[in-house]
């Protein structure tokens, strides 16, 4: 293995422990607001205070998929490390620029490919 593709896989390997994290802190903050919904009123858009349990249900439901799917494209990203297709871009075939996989481990397309 490269001096390169060694650096890729500490990158990725770094993004996956963050992404589990995240992963786990949005479901306990989901399960959080599940368990305060069963003690709240069903009926909470007329609640003058704040935002309402099912704004806060939707954009923490909106949080969680989001690291889920990073949680997937990193899988995707290992899966390609060891085919050794990793850092070729899908779209083009071009190599992606080390600096562009260094921002997001587990790019699948270049800059270029995904505007």
């Amino acid at each position: 293995m490269t001096a390169e593709n060694e650096q890729l896989r500490r990158l990725l390997e770094e993004q996956r422990e963050h992404t589990r994290a995240r992963v786990a802190k949005r479901e306990a903050d989901l399960a959080e607001l599940t368990r305060a919904r069963r003690s709240e009123s069903d009926d909470d858009e007329h609640d003058p205070e704040g935002e309402t349990l099912s704004a806060q249900w939707s954009m923490r439901t909106g949080l969680l998929e989001s690291a889920r799917e990073d949680a997937r494209a990193i899988d995707e990203a290992f899966r390609r490390l060891e085919e050794g297709s990793y850092g070729v871009c899908e779209v083009c075939g071009e190599r992606i620029p080390l600096g562009q996989l260094e921002v997001r481990p587990f790019r699948a397309a270049c800059v270029a490919c995904t505007k």
